[in-house]
């Protein structure tokens, strides 16, 4: 999904920052964007449909994919045995620009995105440049050989944190998949329950 606007702006409308600058204005002007934005913030009463939409909206930027992304991957965990809720979290956080992200290769997901797309990431030693490429359980995603000097993941990958599913080697500038991310675990601002709602109505 290419999004060329304001991120800030965008971050503003949903109440989360997706960008460590949106994570500093956000700070400052946590109310959403506009000259009405303060009241709108303290507004009591919002319907079930709007919350089901604010989250499933919450979820899709998160992970910087489309709405008929978003849409698929819900059909295909509610095909799935188990809580849909679960194997949506699931899906969405094994793409591998959501690991790149995550591991610490990049410091935004659209930066990760735009790195798998132009064939700085492989998969056990195979360049793959495709963002919702599903990774598994041992699979190790590398920065190539050739982009290794390149500044951004350097300075990208001494700021990770990742989550304990991922192992990352800083050197090497590798992530090393060691379990299947399970929702409670995945460090994303949603409530699955009510994106299930909105798209179950």
């Amino acid at each position: 999904m290419k999004y060329n606007g304001p991120k800030v702006k965008l971050s503003r409308q949903l109440g989360i920052p997706l960008t460590p600058k949106a994570s500093k204005i956000m700070e400052r002007k946590p109310h959403p964007p506009g000259a009405h934005g303060l009241s709108r913030n303290r507004r009591a009463k919002v319907s079930d449909y709007k919350r089901q939409l604010l989250e499933k909206q919450r979820l899709r930027w998160q992970y910087n994919i489309s709405e008929k992304q978003m849409r698929n991957y819900y059909e295909k965990a509610s095909r799935k045995t188990g809580n849909t809720a679960d194997n949506l979290a699931t899906l969405l956080e094994t793409r591998l620009d959501a690991v790149v992200f995550r591991g610490g290769l990049a410091r935004t997901i659209h930066a990760a995105r735009q790195y798998v797309t132009h064939g700085h990431v492989e998969v056990n030693g195979q360049r793959v440049n495709i963002p919702s490429y599903h990774v598994r359980v041992n699979d190790v995603i590398s920065v190539r050989q050739k982009s290794r000097k390149i500044a951004m993941f350097n300075d990208a990958v001494k700021l990770s944190r990742p989550p304990e599913y991922l192992d990352t080697n800083k050197p090497e500038l590798s992530i090393t998949v060691l379990a299947q991310p399970d929702r409670e675990r995945i460090p994303v601002v949603c409530e699955f329950p009510l994106v299930i709602e909105y798209y179950s109505r």
